[in-house]
């Protein structure tokens, strides 16, 4: 039996360390009732199962998909839609609630998990834009070539370290302020420079590299004028600052102007290609990922997913 056109399919994912889950979906669903929202919800049990279960939907015939998780929930989500034939995606909205780790392309769009009532409202008008992929792609250690889609960005080296930490530690300490903190004081201790070679649009970087953030979206704050609508990446390459320089770059980045630090190059490009990044690992939307083995390449692909934003 088909499923109605206007009828959603929620994937409610569970914020990883919240004693109380259910007492965010009970809220979720009296706001979503109160609106005579029709809809049907399946709960991941952990993170692999959210590939399955968006699966499941696009299968049932769900034309709204929303996801009530986070950055690596909406990328599940969008590798799942990517693996699709065009008519069948062209056919699916995907839209968010907030409700994890890192929200942060969520929050580009101003969806704000303290503020269920108008991300509900939002979602209910329905106003879909078509907005751009950033892919990666690479061969694995099984010598297989491999791509993987992301919404918000890819991180190569100390970053992409410090956010696998501060999922860890977000994990242990309940606090996303505390995360941060403990992630940087860890950080102290590790790895600062990666040998580098990066072809971006004419230039080439060859040379030591602290970390790159290649971002679709804010890109956790180190693409801060990205946006995944103009069929563009931008690029953010972080030489080694020394400590006082390092410190100024964290203060930067957490008051919005990381640009302005002297050790950050920006660039915007269609393509970047990693011909050598020796130990460096990556991170997609915030998720770390097996590092590829030899030259891979990141680049963009425009106007391919369905998304609901505010109006």
């Amino acid at each position: 039996m088909a499923v109605e056109t206007t009828r959603w399919g929620i994937l409610y994912c569970p914020k990883t360390g919240v004693s109380n889950q259910r007492k965010r979906w009970e809220h979720l669903r009296a706001l979503l009732d109160e609106r005579h929202v029709s809809y049907d919800m399946v709960q991941s049990e952990h993170s692999d199962s959210v590939s399955r279960l968006v699966t499941m939907l696009i299968q049932n015939g769900y034309k709204t998909i929303i996801i009530v998780g986070g950055d690596s929930a909406l990328n599940d989500a969008v590798n799942c839609l990517m693996q699709e034939e065009k008519r069948v995606r062209d056919e699916i909205v995907l839209g968010v609630i907030p409700n994890g780790v890192m929200n942060d392309f969520a929050r580009f769009f101003d969806f704000d998990e303290d503020q269920d009532e108008q991300t509900i409202d939002w979602l209910v008008r329905h106003r879909v834009r078509k907005i751009d992929l950033g892919c990666i792609r690479y061969t694995n250690k099984e010598q297989v070539k491999c791509h993987r889609y992301f919404l918000n960005c890819v991180n190569i080296g100390m970053t992409a370290d410090i956010m696998n930490l501060r999922r860890q530690t977000r994990r242990l300490f309940g606090s996303r302020t505390l995360s941060f903190v403990s992630s940087l004081v860890v950080m102290l201790f590790h790895r600062m420079e990666y040998k580098m070679r990066l072809r971006i649009n004419t230039d080439v970087i060859d040379r030591n590299v602290m970390t790159v953030c290649i971002g679709n979206g804010p890109g956790y704050g180190q693409t801060p004028s990205a946006v995944p609508y103009n069929g563009m990446l931008d690029v953010s390459v972080v030489y080694t600052p020394q400590m006082v320089q390092l410190v100024e770059g964290l203060w930067l980045l957490i008051t919005g102007r990381f640009l302005n630090h002297r050790s950050v190059h920006p660039f915007r490009t269609r393509e970047v290609v990693v011909e050598q990044a020796k130990r460096a690992l990556v991170g997609i939307d915030g998720r770390l990922m097996k590092t590829p083995v030899g030259e891979y390449k990141i680049e963009v692909e425009q106007e391919v997913i369905n998304f609901l934003i505010p109006g």
